[in-house]
């Protein structure tokens, strides 16, 4: 990332008349009115998030999917500030490093909201049970955030152009990372789908009348849609060093970097867990198992989703 003094920027960094047309560190002028756009944008839809997780006693999302919104509208002001000052290099590294960093606690709350979907539908259905899907997914993003974490400090602190190579390979193997584990957790969440749909339970349970398919599926597979897109996206970026094509066009940051995750929390807002996360004792005709009742069902999931992240780095009995 290191570019040179403010003495020594690059020739083309100014006009005939000594204005600044070109950011040495963006390669570009950064625009303020879309740059104004998603702080605007991320900063109503974190606000909203925070007061519907409060409301609904979702408190899980307000490590997840409310930090990744702070993350994102301050990477997004980092952005902003370069539009008033294209020379500084503080404003370009916070915005670069924050705002790869900030989706990776959102896909924590996808993992969680999965983990409660399966209880809801029946994981019988399911490969893993609730509890392991959060403990196993939680714990690969969790040292994706480490190791991305660990690159970016890397990055922004180095003075030479391989110093922040060497950053940016680790980040690239922190998003590689989460790529593997996003592609393996799609695939059993696609068995989960699959099985559910044709009611193939992976293993024999009491016979019981299901829960109708909702809301909640296409909510989740919407924002996982957004994210893999995303980290697919970051994957590429990354690969192609600090001066590749994805991250010197605004266009392309513009849309992928900051559209992506807006729509999957925006997507979240309208159709939030807290509407479809409890379920009523009696539904559509028929009664569920008593341990899916309205009553208790709030506090089973809130407890394992607690125990869970308790437990997540302790060795299960054998």
């Amino acid at each position: 990332m290191s570019n040179g003094t403010d003495n020594q920027f690059p020739p083309d960094t100014f006009g005939p008349d000594g204005s600044v047309v070109k950011s040495p560190y963006y390669k570009y002028l950064v625009d303020e009115n879309a740059s104004a756009a998603f702080v605007a944008l991320y900063g109503a839809s974190t606000l909203i998030h925070f007061i519907q997780a409060s409301y609904f006693r979702q408190w899980f999302l307000l490590p997840t999917v409310v930090l990744a919104g702070i993350g994102e509208t301050l990477g997004w002001s980092g952005r902003l500030w370069s539009v008033f000052a294209p020379l500084k290099k503080t404003p370009y590294l916070l915005q670069i490093v924050v705002t790869i960093l900030a989706p990776t606690p959102f896909v924590a709350a996808l993992f969680m909201i999965f983990a409660r979907v399966t209880e809801k539908l029946g994981d019988q259905y399911s490969r893993l049970s609730p509890r392991w899907y959060a403990r196993i997914f939680l714990a690969a993003d969790l040292i994706a955030l480490i190791v991305q974490g660990v690159g970016g400090g890397l990055a922004a602190s180095a003075d030479t152009d391989s110093g922040s190579n060497l950053g940016g390979n680790i980040m690239l193997g922190g998003i590689v990372f989460q790529l593997v584990a996003l592609v393996i957790f799609i695939i059993l969440a696609s068995e989960f789908y699959i099985r559910y749909i044709y009611d193939r339970p992976c293993r024999q349970t009491v016979k019981i009348k299901r829960v109708p398919w909702g809301t909640e599926m296409r909510v989740f597979t919407g924002s996982m849609a957004l994210v893999l897109g995303l980290v697919l996206i970051r994957t590429l970026e990354l690969s192609d060093g600090w001066n590749g094509t994805i991250i010197v066009t605004q266009i392309y940051f513009d849309v992928f970097d900051g559209m992506m995750i807006l729509l999957a929390m925006v997507t979240v807002n309208a159709f939030h867990p807290g509407w479809w996360m409890i379920i009523p004792a009696e539904h559509e005709g028929y009664s569920l198992p008593s341990q899916m009742t309205e009553g208790n069902l709030e506090s089973n999931l809130t407890r394992a989703s607690d125990s869970t992240v308790a437990t997540l780095f302790t060795t299960p009995k054998v």
